[in-house]
């Protein structure tokens, strides 16, 4: 309730009126030309599953030649959750400097979690290895702990391996985003 508060003081102290009506409505295209504050359009709408679908829908539906019989958006929402899991729901156990690199151990706290956990760690290595030319290796231990290892070649990139630690690690590069549109598309994102 706080944080609330404390989001309508602020969107109030910029003069902006909070109104439940749609930036294309004419209250608000009046307000935001009369404001003489810069407008400011929301681009997130809540929930980052929820937002990456809205985005997804906002494009496809942009492209008149969007073949609708195959957008599979229910795919690419659960990989989305796997997301959530996997960056939420993993405990860092540890994390050391190693030559050349770094070794993470982590521990899943949920199963779901475990789950979405083994599959990025089936399907990141190669990613890391195309986009970033570092290997990444992993094993899961007798603990159900995973230690992942991560390491390189260049000698000037060992520290930014290290600084960017687990989540990092898997979030790093530019394929994201394309991997997604691959799924929601119905196209195979992992050839």
């Amino acid at each position: 309730m706080i944080n609330r508060h404390l989001k309508l003081s602020f969107a109030f102290s910029l003069g902006l009126a909070v109104q439940p009506i749609s930036a294309e409505s004419p209250q608000n295209t009046h307000h935001l030309k009369h404001s003489n504050h810069k407008a400011m359009m929301l681009h997130e709408a809540g929930v980052d599953i929820f937002a990456t679908v809205q985005e997804v829908i906002r494009q496809l539906s942009a492209n008149p030649d969007t073949d609708w019989t195959q957008v599979n958006l229910e795919d690419l929402r659960q990989h989305l959750r796997d997301m959530h899991e996997f960056s939420y729901n993993v405990d860092v156990v540890s994390q050391q400097a190693i030559d050349k690199g770094v070794k993470v151990r982590v521990k899943p706290v949920t199963k779901r979690a475990e789950e979405a956990l083994k599959r990025v760690l089936n399907a990141h290595p190669k990613m890391l290895k195309m986009e970033m030319n570092w290997d990444m290796q992993w094993r899961r231990r007798k603990d159900n702990s995973y230690e992942i290892t991560v390491t390189t070649k260049q000698a000037d990139e060992v520290a930014k391996i290290r600084g960017l630690g687990y989540i990092g690690l898997l979030a790093i590069g530019n394929h994201h985003q394309i991997h997604h549109w691959l799924m929601a598309t119905a196209r195979n994102p992992h050839p």
